[in-house]
């Protein structure tokens, strides 16, 4: 079978890895992109609407932090008789707070990512979503403490396997002071998380549909990332149609004082996307939760001994995906959820 990696040259690599890494705010984001590649703004232009068109960029939008912004948001794992996880992944994919949505190899066989507005009670929505499912047993893996958040996959194979504490998410911006958001914030942040236009100059329609100037579009994003309500401005890839053919989620189990430093060590790692402690149950004993991504399920695996190598070798389990239902970017502050309550009874 062909994939999107073998039509990948070598420009398109070297954009791919940078928009990801540092997408330019800026009047011409592009003109400067193109420099950073040595190329036009025109070509750079054209390269990216060719990979969105072959669905490898999958958008171009600021990334928000749900907890900042006040969303609850965790990974739920369900234990679903094999012969109905098709169809209870359908039911899961119609609430529009469910991001991703995977069948892995383990007894909880269907894994989802889900994000809940303040107003929403995490109770009683995981509990209408494990009765629609028809699951036997639901575990919910809140994240405790955030090490790492953020894919930047390395299509090059140029960059260094381990990055920098500079280039990794700080925590302690969420957890910040913070002032609360107003509804200019809001109206921004409704028009920063879609797809950037593109075009010669996309953030001037976009500071025209927030309704404020460029200048202070800009002056607005850098005070959003200051205090933590937004991670990042970047490319977000389709990872398969990137290369990256395999994902394992690997869970760990080291002695609790050595959580934290664990953690720490893995989030290093460039293939790892997320890492974070999450609660413990007796039937779950894995305070850490990891997310390696890799160009096949041996890369994963061979990516599990490194960090083994590093970190040391504690009880682990890895959990690969079989089967992608649903991978998508939550929408913030819309009234998506207001069909899905029609459906689903009153809220309490």
């Amino acid at each position: 079978m062909t994939t999107a990696a073998h039509v990948l040259d070598e420009l398109d690599k070297s954009l791919l890895t940078e928009a990801q890494k540092s997408f330019p705010i800026d009047h011409r984001p592009f003109e400067v992109l193109a420099e950073r590649l040595g190329i036009t703004e025109q070509r750079c232009l054209e390269r990216i609407e060719r990979l969105k068109a072959a669905g490898i960029i999958r958008q171009i939008s600021a990334i928000f932090d749900p907890r900042a912004l006040g969303y609850q948001s965790l990974v739920a794992a369900m234990r679903v008789p094999p012969a109905s996880v098709d169809a209870a992944a359908q039911r899961l994919n119609q609430h529009p707070g469910v991001s991703h949505n995977y069948q892995r190899n383990d007894l909880f066989n269907l894994w989802f990512t889900i994000a809940l507005p303040p107003s929403d009670s995490l109770e009683q929505v995981i509990g209408i979503l494990h009765a629609q499912a028809g699951a036997e047993e639901t575990i919910i893996l809140p994240i405790l403490k955030l090490y790492k958040v953020g894919m930047k996959l390395d299509l090059t194979g140029q960059e260094p396997p381990l990055e920098s504490q500079d280039e990794i998410y700080d925590e302690r911006r969420r957890i910040a002071t913070r002032p609360p958001l107003n509804e200019q914030d809001l109206r921004g942040i409704r028009v920063l998380q879609e797809d950037l236009p593109l075009i010669e100059l996309p953030f001037a329609v976009l500071a025209e549909q927030a309704e404020t100037t460029e200048a202070d579009l800009f002056a607005w994003m850098r005070r959003m990332e200051h205090f933590g309500y937004m991670r990042r401005f970047a490319a977000i890839l389709h990872q398969h149609q990137a290369g990256f053919l395999a994902n394992a989620l690997v869970v760990w189990q080291p002695p609790m004082a050595q959580v934290d430093t664990v953690g720490e060590q893995i989030a290093l790692f460039r293939a790892v996307s997320h890492a974070y402690r999450c609660p413990t149950y007796p039937n779950w004993p894995y305070p850490l939760f990891t997310m390696l991504h890799g160009q096949s399920q041996a890369a994963c695996m061979d990516l599990v001994a490194q960090i083994e190598e590093r970190v040391g070798a504690y009880p682990h389990k890895s959990l690969l995906s079989v089967k992608e239902y649903k991978k998508e970017r939550v929408k913030y502050f819309t009234s998506a959820l207001d069909d899905w309550w029609r459906t689903a009874g009153t809220k309490s």
